[in-house]
């Protein structure tokens, strides 16, 4: 499977007329959802789009700095909402924090599982596909260690894309969230000042340079975010990224989600996806769940917490806490805690259990 729809432009394809293509797909495809109302428009209707076009065998790709640069502007949004009144609440986190610690546990082992003897996948495919999160780290130790990446790769990307599907549907349809109660996404440009955007600025660009130099998980969103955060709780700024930053945000992450299909046979996509949905019930039910638990223990909303601890990415369930006017500090938070957990983890446990079994083994 390509990597990020195929990044690396040969002399013959160019990638720059593959990525304005999937960026004009996405961009239609995400106005005809806000149009017709959908929950979080422009990135169901943006990845949905390129999606069915990279299984059409339409040329679509996008380069992976460009996602790259627009996550940095979730990670300031999600930044901005570190109010004082947060940070108050921070230390009633840490109850929730160990549930998902437990969480993930118990749904990589239920998930490398279900792959494993449900789908036919290799103990070591398996593993690495059921881990909730840590795509890229997941793809290149899975390889590694003698998994299929191809597998791995394509089911992630096809968790991702069926959680993102998913949530805000059953958020309306079965918990009782209102989309109408939901707050504008960030001010009008307009309303910023010149001082404001240059701190804004200054929070993404710096955040991600040292967040790469100091080799943090997820640089893009976990560097601008702690520093838009320190800006945001000290009181230099109060406001966040505009709306339309923001949106274009969802249609870039969205039509990378959808691209991420590109040049794989149908068949192998069609098969990966079936068996992602029922990985994707497995972790999500555990999600659930947990979430559930977290509720009893702690109090914390049931919706913040599922969008916590489910089995997306850190920047696409952001997103979805964003669009749906959701704590995204809370949910940022645990996302950040549970890659931290799979990327340093996850890895160790799989060679000392190898370890383990070769020298069981006569």
């Amino acid at each position: 499977m390509t990597t990020a729809a195929s990044e690396q432009a040969s002399p013959r394809h160019p990638v720059w007329p593959r990525a304005l293509l999937a960026l004009a797909l996405g961009t239609c495809g995400g106005w005809l959802a806000s149009l017709a109302g959908l929950p979080l428009p422009w990135m169901i209707g943006a990845m949905l789009a390129t999606t069915l076009a990279a299984v059409a065998g339409l040329p679509v790709a996008l380069w992976q700095r460009l996602r790259e640069g627009f996550v940095v502007v979730l990670g300031v949004m999600l930044g901005s909402s570190f109010t004082p009144a947060i940070a108050a609440q921070l230390p009633g986190w840490g109850i929730s924090i160990l549930i998902l610690a437990a969480y993930t546990i118990v749904s990589g082992g239920l998930g490398a599982w279900f792959f494993h003897k449900a789908a036919g996948y290799d103990r070591i495919t398996s593993y690495f596909s059921a881990m909730p999160g840590g795509l890229s780290v997941m793809i290149f130790v899975g390889e590694a260690m003698g998994g299929d990446s191809r597998l791995i790769s394509l089911t992630h990307a096809s968790r991702l894309l069926l959680v993102v599907l998913i949530l805000p549907f059953a958020f309306q349809l079965f918990m009782g969230y209102d989309p109408a109660a939901r707050p504008a996404a960030g001010p009008d440009l307009a309303d910023l000042g010149a001082f404001d955007v240059a701190v804004l600025t200054a929070s993404g660009v710096l955040g991600w340079i040292a967040a790469r130099l100091l080799r943090v998980p997820a640089p893009a969103v976990v560097g601008p975010m702690l520093l838009s955060a320190a800006v945001h709780l000290g009181g230099v700024i109060e406001a966040g990224p505009p709306q339309v930053l923001v949106a274009a945000a969802q249609v870039v992450v969205g039509s990378a989600l959808g691209c991420r299909f590109a040049g794989t046979a149908v068949g192998l996509i069609g098969r990966t996806i079936l068996w992602a949905a029922g990985g994707t019930v497995v972790l999500l039910g555990s999600a659930v769940a947990a979430a559930w638990a977290g509720h009893l223990a702690t109090g914390l909303p049931v919706l913040e917490l599922t969008l916590a601890y489910s089995p997306g990415g850190l920047a696409e369930m952001s997103l979805v806490a964003l669009a749906l006017g959701l704590e995204a500090a809370l949910v940022a938070t645990h996302h950040i805690v549970r890659i931290f957990l799979i990327v340093v983890f996850a890895p160790l446990a799989f060679r000392l259990a190898r370890a383990r079994l070769s020298r069981r083994a006569p």
